[in-house]
């Protein structure tokens, strides 16, 4: 094999190690990719994960036993994740956000990549020692949140729909009350087994109608809810749910007669 300089190997270990979160790495696959010796890839992770912890990009972590070896965990440190979530509050808050009803107007940053990734990442930092097995999310305004969330987790996302789908199989389906209207949710029943951990994760949290939903139908499957986030919530709904459901920004008042909303940080975000 071609001799592999150190900073070359560096550079495409970080990129194999940021790449797949929250994933197990042998120090052997390592080895047998670069050439190196055992020691060798060890002085090398140690270079990384000194490098990570000092410009706060994440958490390089060992794993003992047989089956062993390094993940990266890319942990956001509290402080970070507050400044990030003020920062969008500031953005949602300019005027023409608020739309007819008092309704708050989210689609563009739902759909920036940037700004949704590091959501999910400030999401998945709360939720890493929880180890769930999948996130739970409910169509469609959720799903970009829940995805994101996911794979800093590293775990599949599972989309509870409005109606089954016949290519998905047999499905799971419950009616729960959202504001003033029984509704309808449906999952396959593929797609989560007794037992499993699940993270809810959905865009808005109004009257709680549909977090709840999400919550009896993980009862339906047998599955333990480890957690329940929202990208926002309305400040009467965090109130009702404080403690049982993490908002990323709490919606305290929104006028649509001049089109101006006023948002904050989660009260859990606070270092």
């Amino acid at each position: 094999m071609e001799h592999i300089r150190r900073n070359e190997r560096l550079a495409a270990m970080t990129r194999m190690l940021t790449e797949t979160p929250n994933r197990s790495h042998a120090l052997a696959a390592f080895c047998d990719a670069f050439g190196a010796a055992k020691s060798t890839v060890s002085e090398d992770l140690d270079i990384i994960r000194t490098a990570l912890d000092r410009f706060s990009l994440g958490r390089l972590e060992t794993l003992p036993g047989a089956s062993g070896g390094v993940r990266y965990r890319p942990v956001m440190p509290r402080a970070e994740g507050y400044a990030a979530v003020l920062s969008l509050c500031e953005r949602l808050s300019e005027p023409g956000r608020v739309l007819p009803g008092g309704l708050l107007y989210l689609a563009d940053l739902i759909a920036d990549p940037a700004v949704i990734g590091q959501m999910g990442r400030v999401l998945a930092s709360e939720y890493f020692d929880a180890e769930p097995d999948f996130v739970l999310t409910m169509e469609t305004q959720g799903i970009p949140l829940a995805m994101m969330t996911a794979n800093a987790l590293s775990v599949p996302v599972v989309i509870a729909r409005r109606s089954s789908k016949a290519y998905e199989g047999p499905a799971v389906h419950i009616s729960y009350l959202a504001g003033h209207q029984f509704k309808t949710m449906s999952l396959s029943r593929r797609l989560v087994k007794p037992g499993q951990r699940a993270l809810l994760v959905d865009d808005v949290l109004r009257s709680g109608g549909t977090a709840g939903g999400m919550m009896d139908l993980m009862r339906e499957f047998s599955a333990e809810v480890v957690g329940t986030a929202m990208l926002v919530g309305t400040e009467e709904a965090c109130l009702r749910y404080a403690g049982a459901i993490k908002p990323l920004m709490v919606l305290e008042e929104a006028d649509a007669q001049s089109g101006r909303a006023k948002l904050r940080p989660g009260d859990w975000l606070k270092v």
